[in-house]
């Protein structure tokens, strides 16, 4: 992203010198010699940063007076104010309106650099935080009404308000994250950032600078951590067992301290972060044969938490394609779609190897492609390949197959298949599979067993 920089000076030696330094280092930058320039400048684009002079001699505002301006009607701009007549009075005055720092010329490039790039980051964290507070558990929420996703339900009730860390369990793409931020969204922390990082992508070389964070070598500069942003919150490592083992160390040694020193910094800094952890692995085998320190896991593992595929609930695809449906269309002003009886019974069917993940993105690619009126549903022939056919794999027959076959033997075989995906379709509850084949509940049993048919037990007891 080329930042959009907006420098107010009154010198024209000193605002073109500004200009210079910034547009070296790939900034896109506007000036401005006055406050009425400067106000035109907002209006036509508000900048990511503005360099603001206090003198802006023959102006209708000076620099303060004009600061006030700013930061009534753009409260996150950041602002560096710079004078050739610093006083202390002057620099709290400034700070005190919004200010994020103040410079006193003569200045050195290296110095206004450094602030710059501060400000930035500043600014980029304080938006990334607002986002996530701003998002409510009835944005982000467990959608469906299986079993299993009542259990996890549950669990999370009783988990979020500890302070323990909680290490989740699951298959790429089922929800992980999702997960941790509701344990993050209704816990004590919820006030604070949720910061989540894959951990497969903090090297060894780098982990030190990424978790801790950076202090410059004149002492002037703090680029903050992964933890240091995290502080008062939660910090979320993705796929954790994909980190290095040298990494497992450093992290084990924050676990066990929780306070650490800035690279090229001397003080201590001690924080107070909640960790969650997420992993596709088993990482208790991982650990017995040293892919994994059995320390740092027994350290993380304090809760364990399971989600399940989405081929273990495919009772919730119905509620996930219409949540889906809804947000799609509001973010994108697609019109929404209903999804026809013939197309939801191959949506559920399908194995979803790229699970919750997978099925937004085919949800989305429908509404795209999607044509006629929009009244109309969408049918089994406007699927995509590869879930439009019900079954897939050993048990899907070749046409081959089935044409050498008597009738009677293809019959049976078009119904264990059937019945089969019914069955799944459902969770594996009986009543609800005979309910949609339009048969009684016996004699769907007595269908079953004359077809070697046995379907899996729910946990509620109802499979059968």
């Amino acid at each position: 992203m080329k930042h959009d920089i907006l420098i107010v000076e009154d010198e024209d030696d000193i605002r073109e010198m500004i200009a210079g330094i910034l547009a070296d280092e790939g900034y896109g930058v506007r000036t401005a010699g006055t406050s009425d320039a400067a106000l035109d400048e907002v209006k036509a684009r508000v900048p990511s940063l503005i360099v603001l002079d206090v003198w802006l001699k023959g102006s209708s505002m000076d620099g303060i007076e004009l600061l006030d301006v700013l930061k009534r009607d753009h409260a996150d701009l950041p602002v560096i104010v710079i004078s050739g007549h610093g006083t202390v009075e002057t620099a709290v005055s400034a700070i005190r309106k919004g200010a994020f720092d103040y410079i006193v010329k003569p200045f050195k490039s290296e110095k206004l650099l450094v602030t710059v790039s501060r400000a930035l980051e500043n600014a980029r964290l304080r938006r990334e935080n607002a986002e996530l507070k701003g998002r409510t558990v009835a944005d982000d929420s467990l959608i469906g009404h299986s079993p299993v996703i009542s259990q996890i339900r549950a669990k999370l009730a009783r988990i979020a308000p500890t302070n323990s860390r909680v290490m989740i369990y699951g298959p790429s793409g089922s929800g992980k994250e999702l997960v941790a931020r509701l344990i993050h969204g209704h816990s004590g922390r919820s006030g604070g950032p949720f910061i989540a990082v894959n951990a497969a992508s903090m090297v060894p070389e780098r982990v030190e600078q990424e978790l801790f964070g950076v202090v410059s070598e004149d002492g002037q500069s703090i680029k903050p951590g992964l933890l240091e942003m995290a502080h008062n919150g939660t910090l979320y490592l993705d796929e954790v067992g994909d980190m290095p083992l040298e990494t497992q160390g450093k992290l084990l040694r924050l676990l066990l301290e929780q306070k650490f020193q800035r690279v090229g910094g001397v003080d201590h800094v001690q924080v107070d972060v909640r960790v969650i952890t997420s992993t596709s692995r088993d990482l208790e085998a991982e650990s017995r044969i040293g892919n994994f320190r059995e320390d740092l896991f027994h350290r993380l593992n304090v809760m364990p938490l399971a989600v399940p595929s989405l081929k273990e609930r495919r009772e919730d695809i119905p509620d996930l394609v219409n949540h889906f449906i809804t947000r799609l269309s509001a973010s994108t002003g697609l019109p929404p779609r209903s999804i026809g009886p013939d197309a939801m019974a191959a949506l559920q069917a399908h194995g979803w190897p790229g699970n919750v993940r997978q099925l937004r993105n085919n949800v989305e690619r429908l509404l795209i492609l999607a044509t006629g009126d929009p009244a109309d549903p969408i049918t089994l022939d406007t699927l995509p390949p590869e879930v439009s056919v019900v079954r897939t794999g050993a048990r899907q027959d070749s046409n081959d197959k089935i044409i050498a076959m008597p009738l009677r033997d293809a019959r049976e075989h078009f119904e264990r298949d059937y019945l089969e995906a019914q069955i799944e379709r459902f969770g594996g509850n009986i009543s609800k599979t005979a309910s949609f084949v339009g048969m009684e509940r016996s004699a769907l049993h007595r269908k079953l067993k004359s077809l070697g048919v046995t379907p899996s037990k729910r946990a509620d007891g109802e499979g059968q």
